[in-house]
């Protein structure tokens, strides 16, 4: 079974949000959109679309609880089902909420530092 198959996203928060968010728009030429983030949309070299997304977002961090880390990864994979049932019978800490949406399907688990690992199954298509 294929496990991660890419980075989805990056978030990490922040003590001032939209001071952080206007500084990457302004220095770094972020499109940071009104959710607090950006999708950046995945191209071949020759700028056409290959399907696929990494989101990027800065925001206060209460989405990445139970974990204190500052940051989270989104990682993409396969068959979120399948990998979350291997990631237990292997002892992992998985959460035992996931999510279903026209996003996809998400899972967590906690790494052994605790830092919560998001894992997305993107929709078909995605």
């Amino acid at each position: 079974m294929k496990r991660v198959t890419g980075i989805g996203g990056i978030f990490f928060k922040a003590r001032d949000a939209a001071a952080l968010r206007a500084w990457y728009a302004r220095h770094l030429g972020i499109d940071v959109q009104e959710w607090g983030g950006a999708a950046f949309r995945w191209s071949d070299a020759d700028g056409k679309p290959v399907g696929g997304t990494t989101a990027w977002s800065i925001g206060d961090g209460g989405y990445f609880a139970p974990s204190q880390s500052p940051f989270m990864v989104n990682y993409r994979v396969e068959d979120l089902t399948a990998l979350l049932q291997a990631l237990r019978e292997e002892g992992c800490e998985v959460l035992d909420k996931t999510d279903e949406s026209e996003y996809g399907k998400f899972g967590w688990v906690m790494d052994p530092e605790g830092n919560k690992v998001e894992l997305w199954q993107p929709p078909p298509g995605g």
